[in-house]
């Protein structure tokens, strides 16, 4: 979704006074209410079978969205989700005056008003940004953004008086990701963990919930004292404390988006995604690694051909991008 926000800012830009909504899966709420400046109404998408959300959405579900969407009589649907194959479909459902978005090259897409061809080999930013400019909008540039509340940064500050933190004097490794096909090895990432924590710096490791399996492997892994702050900080917080980090190691996932738009250098271990549509614009400050086998990419869940995208990039490799974006610097405890 952080990849959506500078055409959603060009889009405010263009309609100072237009009413934006915003329709996404119900996990999308969130980033709207956080994107209060470019959003200002949030719908519930209930799912797809095959294209987003649960595999049998509930059909009442389903038709009260359709009905909420048409009555509320948009001017404008645009279409920001992949090349149009499915997505169309729902868009031309909404009701909307005009609709805009993506054509697959194979024309197997629902027709659009305005439809721009979707071309490989583009970043997802510059493709968002080119359908903006089509209908008129100027961009304002192509910088991730992350708005962080005074609730955020006072849980930050909670975290850091319980686990001693001081900014810019630890780093943030976050071994997780939805797929596990985009997992980097987590014994990997304990190794570069070692290193770090080795050279003086506190090691914060994040993570959701469901992933405490992984976080439990990586700290038995790691052998060294951490912080162990997986599914314990809401997402705000998680931002802040990215964003106050020396530095981010993580596999190609959401996070690695929130540290572009703070700042915060890091390097990202790149496993079965499309890299160049999806790697952080900043290649100096976000050192993305990785390996190019013909299956790339991918959506496997798990990789049915021994994970080469992931296994081919190693621990060194991974401390050799981390020592050139700490430089020399170590970080020992005051």
């Amino acid at each position: 979704m952080l990849c959506a926000v500078p055409a959603l800012r060009a889009l405010r830009h263009g309609e100072p006074h237009a009413r934006i909504t915003l329709i996404g899966l119900p996990w999308a709420r969130e980033f709207a209410s956080r994107f209060a400046d470019y959003i200002d109404v949030f719908i519930a998408f209930p799912g797809v079978p095959g294209f987003a959300g649960p595999d049998n959405p509930d059909a009442g579900q389903c038709d009260t969205f359709y009905a909420t969407c048409r009555v509320s009589r948009f001017d404008l649907a645009i279409q920001l989700h992949d090349n149009g194959t499915h997505a169309n479909a729902v868009v031309t459902a909404l009701g909307a005056t005009r609709t805009a978005g993506f054509a697959p090259s194979d024309g197997r897409a629902a027709p659009l008003d305005c439809a721009i061809p979707w071309v490989d080999g583009e970043t997802e930013i510059a493709r968002n940004l080119g359908l903006m400019r089509r209908l008129g909008y100027d961009d304002c540039g192509d910088y991730l953004e992350f708005p962080l509340s005074g609730l955020d940064y006072a849980i930050w500050h909670v975290l850091c008086d319980k686990y001693d933190l001081v900014p810019g004097r630890y780093v943030v490794v976050h071994p997780g990701a939805q797929l596990a096909s985009r997992r980097w090895p987590v014994e990997r990432f304990a190794g570069v963990a070692r290193w770090l924590a080795d050279a003086g710096w506190r090691i914060v490791l994040t993570g959701a919930h469901e992933e405490a399996a992984l976080a439990d492997a990586f700290v038995s892994g790691l052998g060294r004292p951490c912080v162990d702050l997986c599914g314990r900080t809401p997402l705000g917080a998680l931002a802040v404390l990215i964003g106050r980090a020396r530095l981010l190691l993580c596999n190609d996932t959401s996070v690695s988006y929130v540290a572009a738009a703070l700042g915060t250098p890091s390097v990202v271990v790149a496993c079965g995604s499309d890299v160049v549509r999806w790697a952080p614009l900043d290649r100096e400050r976000h050192r993305v690694l990785a390996n190019y086998p013909s299956c790339r990419p991918c959506m496997f869940e798990t990789c049915p051909y021994e994970h080469a995208c992931a296994t081919a990039i190693s621990v060194d490799d991974v401390i050799g991008c981390a020592n050139q974006l700490l430089g020399e610097e170590t970080c020992h405890a005051p």
